[in-house]
């Protein structure tokens, strides 16, 4: 055992200067990503003050964009996405809204987010044709990139839970669409899945904040779809 630490003390003596360099990187590095995280979460929530409601208090707009969420393997909406779901479906019966763009992830042929969003909806009594789909909604930033570049939304109210909300409704502002926000609570029940999600949301401030500064294109463009307008048409 003595020998083991002799043997650590030498190269620790003979690595001191580098060991150090590597020590200070470290902590540079964790208070350069401190200092992000802060900055990111500040820029949300300073880019959704004022434009976040309670579902009776939301102003109208001409469409409720809802973003996708996990679908169970059975092809039924998990509840997260469900509860998101129920606030589009009210929305539209009060008035607020005259169309539904839901968009999500149909990456795989066997995962389809927005296809899933729309038999909720219709199996609820909502028109079909009132409900516009996004097969490439893959991320928040995509969502609302597409819903502006692709769908030509400029007036939404943006449907999400509401840890999720401030960041979804300050992209969707950055990107050119005048939004607003209802938030989900119903499903706090699910104390884990939404601690862990709601936890989640610092490092994905930090993402939206690269994608806004980059100005990327989402993963998917296209040619201008009419889905929108020809429900608000027919509405």
């Amino acid at each position: 055992m003595r020998r083991r630490v002799a043997v650590v003390r030498r190269w620790f003596r003979r690595h001191q200067r580098g060991v150090r360099r590597v020590l200070v990187a470290a902590v540079v590095g964790v208070a350069l990503l401190a200092a992000a995280t802060v900055a990111s979460v500040v820029w949300v929530r300073e880019g959704a003050d004022g434009h976040l409601y309670a579902e009776a208090e939301v102003p109208a707009a001409p469409v409720a964009l809802v973003l996708g969420a996990q679908v169970n393997p059975d092809g039924t909406p998990s509840p997260f996405l469900a509860a998101r779901l129920a606030i589009a479906q009210r929305l539209l019966a009060a008035g607020k809204v005259r169309a539904i763009l839901v968009s999500g992830d149909h990456m795989n042929v066997d995962y389809d987010e927005p296809d899933a969003m729309r038999h909720w909806l219709v199996e609820r009594g909502v028109p079909d044709w009132k409900v516009v789909l996004d097969h490439a909604g893959f991320d928040t930033y995509d969502s609302c990139a597409r819903a502006r570049r692709i769908f030509g939304v400029r007036r939404a109210i943006v449907v999400t839970q509401s840890y999720h909300l401030p960041r979804a409704v300050t992209l969707c502002r950055h990107l050119g669409i005048e939004a607003d926000g209802v938030g989900d609570d119903t499903v706090r029940r699910y104390a884990r899945p939404w601690r862990i999600s709601a936890t989640r949301e610092y490092g994905a401030c930090v993402k939206a904040a690269v994608d806004a500064l980059s100005g990327r294109d989402p993963v998917h463009l296209g040619r201008h779809e009419t889905g929108v307008e020809d429900a608000l048409r027919a509405g």
